[in-house]
């Protein structure tokens, strides 16, 4: 079945935690208000009239630290404002698909803003001293708001302060710079991804029957993102014993988040292992590398689970069959809006204005190929190979994007 799709997944079940990564910043600064001392006996029923206003307090709280799909705004329309405003992103890395769609999300939902007077961008390339300089160079070009994701991790925290301290409204999002989201800088957004992490790592060893070698394959070296879904996957892992993580030492396969770099870590990690039964993966469409390596190795293509990306299904068609009896594919969605979600949190927090969204979105597998009744994996041949079918932008826009 070869179909388009369109729209968010909806919510995993309820009580999903809370990302666990050193890099990740905590959000339970969002929201969170604190009591006043009581006065003295003699002066207390003076005291009660301001009692009685702190339900009016708690009304202007900004919204639910955790929460699904379900509960975001259509749009950011209702969180404009009235003061003009330049808005900025900040990626700590652009050379990839899910980077360049991200970037075109942002893009879409700023245009609906008629307050928003200039648009700006900057490419760290994985460089953290450009990742400061960009942070840096945007607060000097008059930027309001500003979005990133740090890639630099914690390097990256002391110019996201400095932003903070001149009065732009900074909201990092999936990977964090460290530090406190409501005080070091304004929140805070992302999928819950320790969770996803280890609901991945949950399907690909019931596929591996329990037992065998598995693999996790992350994005640029040191990045918190890749960190907080192996920390995921080692949840899973230490919970089957048949199962041995092959870089539990080394950590996440640093793949950079790029098909050709991924078959190259991938070929690496055949030869060096031999056998493996089972892939985790942080990028759906860097994966398809990995695939790649497999083919020409000759070795069977294990079960693989990722976030969703139109080739990464496509080549589950392809290839499924008698030449692969164990390939099989699961992903989560690879939430490109995220980055919409980033804006309307700092646009409101500049704006001023409550902003009644989730910052940890819980989100729960959209696709699985050996669940009759699961969505089954979606390749659009009409759409480019590096589209993303769970994005927000129209398939016209995805494919503008990609000529």
């Amino acid at each position: 079945m070869k179909t388009s799709t369109k729209g968010l997944v909806v919510a995993l079940a309820a009580g999903a935690m809370l990302v666990a990564s050193c890099a990740t910043p905590s959000a339970e600064s969002e929201g969170d208000a604190s009591s006043e001392a009581v006065a003295s006996a003699e002066e207390a029923p003076e005291e009660e009239a301001p009692e009685e206003e702190a339900p009016e307090e708690e009304a202007a709280v900004a919204g639910p630290t955790t929460g699904t799909t379900d509960d975001l705004l259509p749009d950011i329309t209702s969180l404009c404002g009235d003061q003009e405003m330049v808005v900025a992103l900040a990626d700590g890395f652009g050379g990839n698909s899910w980077r360049k769609i991200t970037r075109a999300e942002f893009e879409d939902e700023a245009a609906k803003c008629p307050n928003i007077t200039k648009v700006l961008y900057t490419d760290g390339q994985a460089d953290p001293q450009k990742a400061i300089a960009d942070m840096n160079g945007l607060v000097a070009q008059g930027a309001n708001v500003i979005i990133t994701f740090a890639d630099a991790s914690e390097a990256l925290l002391p110019a996201v302060k400095a932003a903070t301290e001149a009065g732009v409204a900074v909201v990092p999002y999936v990977a964090g710079p460290g530090g406190t989201a409501g005080e070091d800088y304004a929140g805070f957004v992302a999928e819950d991804v320790n969770a996803y992490g280890k609901a991945l790592a949950e399907w690909t060893i019931k596929q591996m029957g329990g037992e065998g070698n598995l693999v996790m394959l992350g994005g640029t070296a040191g990045n918190g993102y890749s960190q907080a879904v192996f920390d995921g996957v080692l949840e899973a892992v230490d919970a089957n014993q048949g199962v041995t993580l092959l870089n539990r030492d080394e950590g996440f396969a640093v793949t950079n988040w790029e098909p050709g770099e991924t078959q190259k870590v991938v070929a690496g990690l055949i030869t060096k292992y031999g056998d493996i039964d089972g892939i985790v993966s942080d990028y759906g469409g860097g994966s398809v590398g990995g695939i790649r390596a497999f083919q020409a190795a000759g070795k069977p293509i294990p079960p693989w689970s990722a976030n969703d990306s139109n080739e990464f299904a496509c080549l589950w068609y392809e290839n499924k069959g008698a030449d692969n009896p164990n390939y099989e594919i699961a992903t989560i969605s690879s939430r490109t809006w995220i980055s919409r979600v980033a804006l309307r949190r700092a646009v409101a927090a500049f704006q001023g204005i409550d902003n009644p969204e989730p910052s940890i979105i819980s989100l729960p597998l959209s696709e699985d190929s050996t669940e009759e009744d699961a969505p089954a994996p979606v390749c659009n041949e009409d759409l480019p190979p590096d589209g993303i079918l769970s994005s927000q932008l129209t398939p016209d826009q995805l494919t503008a994007l990609f000529q």
